[in-house]
């Protein structure tokens, strides 16, 4: 009965183990602090070009992050509440720049069906820090 009564807590101590370890999600808010953590923001400007704009991670009902490495763009679209992380954004942009006139149509994940566009605003750039030497 005792071997039993052991191999049901070292089960569960087992089962339990992962769910203690697990970390709350972020709110995008706190996802775009954690990324501008150490940065400084520049001067706004309308365009990036397309090489800048390569990678983009968008949070939800909060802004759209292009770039990585020493300096990434931040991008508080004009609709910002239309911002859902879980749509395709589908870019239009004529040349070879992202910019603050381009339309950013969205399509359902799930239906593939148009679902709205966002209006993009103005691209921040914001660079790393360098750290002091000692």
């Amino acid at each position: 009965m005792r071997k039993i009564a052991i191999a049901i807590a070292t089960g569960a101590a087992l089962l339990a183990a992962p769910t203690l370890q697990a970390k709350p999600k972020l709110s995008p808010q706190q996802q775009l602090d954690k990324l501008l953590a150490g940065r400084v923001a520049g001067k706004p400007v309308h365009c990036i070009s397309n090489f800048e704009a390569r990678e983009m991670q968008v949070l939800d009902k909060t802004a759209i992050v292009y770039g990585r490495g020493n300096t990434i763009w931040v991008n508080i679209p004009r609709n910002v509440t239309e911002l859902d992380d879980d749509e395709i954004q589908v870019i239009r942009s004529n040349g070879s720049q992202l910019c603050d006139l381009d339309i950013v149509r969205t399509i359902d994940r799930g239906s593939h069906f148009p679902s709205g566009f966002i209006s993009l605003g103005e691209f921040v750039p914001y660079r790393k820090v360098a750290k002091a030497a000692d």
